[in-house]
């Protein structure tokens, strides 16, 4: 099982998105363990809150740091505490995991020694910093895109506040990984801060922290850092709840507390009134992340671009970086499986060159052969015209990745036919829209794509990707 597979279950089973920090601070400590030595004393604390919160949280949090001050006592002691929590319940190693040099090492010993769920980690080295924590399927990571701590918002909001670096960190992290590998941390007392980042990553899950001001606006956070779902958003609970006698009562009355206000913002989202009026995540494309996505990297770009044909479009598409992004050609990847499950055929083809590499992924994927129409003929050696084995008679699914005027696909269709090979189905990623589908019909084939141009267009200007300007000029073209 996953760790969002496991935090979705205790969600619902604990109907909660309180998770709690398992910290041994000493500073918080209750008078009533303080006659103890002072491991005994926190790890009976810590007992304690396990006891009286299992049944009402989603997650545990041991923060890595607090144990490290102990020395090897407190690392003794994260370990007894790891091993005390139910084995349903996820445990996010808070540990903001920095160094690029120890990130393999240290990610196999958090998830394969201590058998922590999720760990946190800073954004700051990069993609290359996070890879050795995501090769853990059943694993995940949070990223820190912002702190509360005053000392960081000038950092945080550099170079604008229209632009802030925390929303730039959001945008790249999402191409890290996909939402069931990657979520993130936000610590704010800022409703409108949550806002932005949901408006950016309305499909992942954020872990808030720091959200226990002295004028707390707990109704306000949550209605901008739920998602369309009501959940997607966990709750701390605070630090001074953790140290009362009557926790297990404290902590069911604050979990009714959230649950209501859940309650009215499900029921008021048919109108879109969430925190960001502007934005409405409802009717969203089940790919709304990749669309996203493929635009954050490049792969989608607006302005006055020439075709090859030599008709002007105010976009252009370039499918081959997706290659270099591992995490969006996975995401790519999914989105064809789930088109090509629902076909009949006994071996996939990709279209040279520029669908080979999804053609291939999909192959091993699928467990599925996969031949290829060469796109000049060898004046050599075999002078095959279809690479790969195949048995005439079989059925092929076409790979390729745009469909403009459908005649590149079409001629390697036609190709494989030649072949003694039937072809019925074409799937592309993107579909340009230029009547493309019913030339295929009238050839004989039949087209799927994972999305069209105007369903892109439509995402990236209800997401705040492009402009008025840039939406209305496609709308024209």
């Amino acid at each position: 099982m996953t760790f969002f597979d496991k935090l979705q279950n205790n969600i619902l089973q604990n109907d909660t998105l309180l998770f709690v920090g398992l910290d041994p601070n000493q500073e918080m400590m209750p008078a009533r363990y303080e006659s103890e030595d002072v491991i005994t004393g926190l790890w009976n604390w810590l007992q304690f809150i396990i006891t009286e919160t299992a049944d009402f949280v989603c997650a545990y949090k041991p923060t890595l740091g607090f144990y490290e001050a102990l020395g090897v006592p407190g690392l003794e002691l994260l370990h007894k505490t790891l091993a005390a929590v139910p084995k349903h319940i996820p445990i996010i190693l808070d540990a903001k995991h920095s160094d690029l040099n120890t990130s393999t090492i240290f990610a196999r010993t958090v998830f394969t020694q201590w058998q922590v769920d999720a760990i946190t980690l800073s954004p700051y080295t990069g993609q290359d910093h996070v890879v050795p924590f995501l090769i853990y399927p059943d694993k995940a990571v949070f990223i820190l895109c912002c702190t509360s701590n005053p000392g960081a918002e000038t950092l945080q909001r550099y170079p604008t506040n229209e632009s802030p670096l925390y929303l730039q960190v959001v945008k790249e992290s999402k191409t890290w990984g996909t939402p069931e590998q990657l979520g993130l941390e936000v610590g704010t007392t800022n409703p409108e801060l949550l806002a932005l980042i949901r408006a950016v990553a309305p499909e992942r899950v954020i872990m808030a922290r720091s959200i226990w001001a002295q004028d707390s606006k707990l109704n306000q956070i949550l209605e901008a850092g739920l998602n369309t779902n009501g959940d997607g958003l966990l709750i701390p609970v605070p630090l001074e709840m953790l140290t009362t006698s009557k926790l297990s009562e404290e902590i069911q009355s604050l979990r009714s507390e959230i649950n209501q206000v859940r309650t009215e913002i499900i029921r008021d989202a048919s109108t879109c009134s969430v925190w960001l009026p502007d934005v409405c995540f409802l009717n969203q494309h089940p790919h709304h992340d990749l669309i996203l996505q493929l635009y954050d990297v490049g792969c989608i770009m607006f302005g006055d671009f020439v075709q090859a044909s030599g008709a002007v479009f105010p976009y252009y598409i370039d499918l081959r970086k997706i290659i270099s992004n591992p995490q969006v050609f996975n995401q790519v990847l999914s989105a064809y499986e789930e088109i090509l499950k629902n076909l009949h055929f006994d071996r996939l083809a990709g279209i040279p060159y520029g669908s080979l590499p999804t053609a291939t992924g999909l192959a091993l994927r699928l467990q599925c052969p996969m031949i290829f129409p060469r796109k000049e003929v060898k004046a050599h050696g075999t002078r095959r015209v279809i690479e790969g084995n195949f048995i005439p008679g079989e059925t092929v699914a076409v790979v390729d990745d745009i469909l403009i005027s459908g005649k590149s696909v079409m001629e390697g269709a036609e190709k494989i036919k030649s072949a003694g090979l039937n072809v019925n189905d074409i799937v592309v990623l993107i579909d340009h829209e230029e009547g493309v589908q019913d030339r295929l019909i009238e050839n004989g084939y039949r087209g799927h794509a994972v999305f069209t141009i105007s369903e892109i267009t439509n995402t990236l200007y209800q997401a705040g990707r492009i402009n008025e300007e840039q939406f209305l000029a496609f709308a024209e073209g």
